[in-house]
Order: C-alpha cells, then structure tokens, then sequence
C-alpha cells in the first residue's frame, strides 16, 4: 500500500488534535529516549524535540513515502525515523516513552503485540496510543459496502471490513492492566467541521482510501470507484454553508509500568 504523505497532511489540525490531546496525559518529566510508531510525516514526531529537549527520538513507519517526507524534520543524534514494519521492529535498548499514535488499526493482532512493546519500557515509562472507533460510521460502512459490491468485490473485497481493525477500550484496559500496568482509557468524539468540496472524501483519501487506491491496477478504476463513493458520501455529509461536520470516534490510552 503507497501513502500519500501531502494528501494525508490535508486536515492537519483535525488530525493532530488527538495527539496532543493523547500526549497531555503523559506524565514523564524527563524522558531519555522515545519512540514514535508510525510516525507518518514526522511533523507530530518533531514536538517531542521541542517538549523534551535531551531526549533522543525513533519515528518508526513502514511507509517508505512517509518516512522520505519526515526526513526533512530529523535533527542529529536527536531526532531519526526509520523505514520499518512496526509489528516486527524493536529499539536497540529501553525505552521511556512509546507512542503509537493512530497506527495500530493497520496492524493485524496488535492485542498480541502489546507484551512486546510494553516489554521495552524501562521502570516508569509509559505506552500512550489511539485509535480510531469510527467504523461504523458512514465514512466507512459507505466504503464497506462499495467495496464488496458485485462490481468491485473481486478487486477490493477482502479487508473491506475495518471493524475487526480495532478493539473495544476494555479490551485495551484488561490487557494494559493484565500486563501489569496502570492504565487510563477513554473515548473522544470529534464533531470535525472540514471545509472544501468533497470534504470527508478527501479525509479518507488520506487514510482508509489509500488500500483500494493502491490495489486497483488503473486510473480509470481508480476514478470510476472515487466518483461512486463520492456521490453516495454527499448523500451522508452534505455540506454546510460553514462546511461538513464529520464526527469521528477515537479510543485513547496511556499506560505506566
């Protein structure tokens, strides 16, 4: 699958905000060493820099496009970010913080991954990641069933559905707490208000999209499938005269050894 790192910078602010929202409930003072699983651009992956000035931070992503594009933010024997499958990649010792922020959707069995990862963190360091719990949302279920339709289930009807991407918060809580950890998670609803025409389209183009983009072999597919699932999107988000609402779910948790 090819990521488009431009197209997924559109809606930046939106995007970021349950980062920052996620990271404000990491209580770590002085952290030596970080990570960032699925770094995506890196820009988010730069503010750990500016918060923790003497750490040294690892951005993580299997994206070759977005690892090329976080290259631009790498600071020295600071800041690097590595081209790597987050599901098999480790760092070279403990860590302190490990975030994973909106990445372990695209990871299959991540529940199983978690005794790893939680495993690299030294004595009062602290896992913090979200996901997003909007599946069942148009933007999806709209896309579930295009996919599977007579005309394109033979092209991108397998993985079509995303539920099974994700698990319920106390599925995260029991096993965060399982493994020996506190843990504190929640849930947030985001009533995003996107401006621009075709608005919640160009949001997933930037994300769920990108599977059935990259697995259709020609341009003409391509936008034959883009104009059909824009149409049926206009019918769920019609704009607004101040833009498209757009409410999107996330499950956020941070967790302390």
């Amino acid at each position: 699958m090819r990521w488009d790192p431009r197209q997924y910078a559109r809606y930046a602010d939106e995007r970021a905000r349950p980062f920052f929202e996620l990271l404000a409930r990491v209580d770590i003072d002085d952290p030596a060493d970080v990570v960032d699983l699925g770094c995506g651009p890196g820009g988010l992956t730069a503010t750990f820099v500016e918060r923790w000035p003497a750490a040294v931070v690892v951005g993580v992503d299997s994206s070759a496009e977005m690892v090329d594009a976080a290259a631009e933010h790498a600071v020295p024997g600071r800041l690097s970010f590595v081209h790597a499958d987050v599901a098999t990649w480790q760092p070279a010792g403990p860590v302190d913080l490990i975030v994973a922020n909106a990445v372990f959707q695209w990871v299959p069995a991540h529940l199983e991954l978690l005794p790893r990862i939680v495993s690299w963190l030294r004595p009062g360091g602290a896992l913090a990641f979200q996901v997003p719990d909007n599946f069942d949302q148009p933007s999806h279920t709209l896309l579930r069933d295009l996919r599977t339709s007579t005309r394109w289930r033979d092209h991108v009807g397998a993985g079509a559905d995303r539920t099974v991407g994700v698990e319920r918060p106390e599925t995260y809580l029991e096993t965060l707490l399982g493994l020996g950890l506190t843990a504190d998670v929640w849930q947030t609803t985001y009533l995003h208000v996107l401006a621009g025409e075709d608005a919640v389209l160009e949001w997933v183009k930037g994300t769920a999209l990108r599977p059935v983009l990259s697995a259709l072999g020609s341009d003409e597919e391509r936008q034959e499938f883009v104009e059909e699932y824009a149409a049926a999107l206009r019918s769920a988000y019609p704009p607004r005269p101040w833009g498209t609402l757009f409410t999107f779910r996330r499950t956020i948790a941070v967790a302390r050894r």
